[in-house]
């Protein structure tokens, strides 16, 4: 399971606020954010390199992220990989652009999946189901949680617990460099391991990853990325052009 949230505030200066863990299993080989796919020059993404695609894509100030849905983890025969998603996503123009083009796709194709897809006018959920077409939704303004269930599922023990804390948390001051309250809120160990927010290692299996994401209104977003468990890893820019 990983875990993506999201501030949506329309008409700020900072409109899409992102914070995400990727959880995963601890030998699968991983490349941190950059451009690896010289067919999308403009596209920063992480490389997951057993699969070839990414978790989370980037390209100027359109993002898009993947995750798998209860029961879900890994890939399968005779399936697409999901980690290709994002990279779709960001071949277009705005989030609801790439939301329409992922909402016409063969669910078939893939396991299970939800999706993330914000830029700084709109933000979208969807959802594949391994039948018929994804499923999807604009989310509305506010703080928002997706995990491997649909947005702000009270059936997901994750969101139960953390998404209130995000909620109440002092908004991250992009311009200002401060996500401090946010980097706490990912780097939390505490509590049991189902609703955990940093997964610690077990089994093979933990946080491999963060990232902190703002989208301005004009001018060049922020990526943060820590290349290790939120609570170990320090949180470094990643380069991106402004859009």
């Amino acid at each position: 399971m990983c875990t993506v949230i999201l501030l949506l505030r329309p008409n700020h200066a900072w409109p899409v606020l992102i914070a995400a863990n990727r959880d995963e299993r601890l030998d699968r080989p991983w490349d941190p954010p950059g451009a690896y796919w010289p067919e999308q020059p403009a596209t920063v993404a992480g490389r997951d390199r057993l699969g070839g695609g990414t978790w989370m894509a980037m390209r100027g100030g359109l993002l898009a992220a993947v995750l798998n849905r209860p029961g879900s983890l890994g890939p399968s025969p005779g399936k697409l990989s999901r980690g290709g998603l994002p990279l779709l996503a960001v071949r277009h123009g705005s989030a609801s652009a790439a939301a329409d083009a992922l909402l016409a796709l063969d669910a078939a194709e893939y396991r299970s999946f939800n999706m993330v897809i914000a830029d700084r006018h709109s933000a979208h959920f969807i959802r594949g189901l391994c039948d018929g077409q994804p499923e999807g939704w604009a989310l509305p303004p506010g703080c928002h949680m997706v995990t491997a269930h649909d947005p702000d599922d009270p059936d997901s023990p994750r969101t139960r617990a953390h998404r209130p804390r995000f909620a109440a948390a002092p908004a991250p001051d992009p311009v200002a460099g401060d996500w401090t309250a946010w980097q706490k809120l990912l780097a939390d160990v505490s509590g049991p391991r189902a609703a955990a927010l940093n997964v610690p290692p077990q089994d093979g299996f933990g946080t491999v990853c963060s990232s902190l994401v703002g989208l301005p209104a004009a001018g060049t977003p922020e990526w943060l990325f820590a290349a290790g468990p939120p609570d170990r890893a320090a949180f470094r820019p990643i380069a991106l052009a402004p859009h």
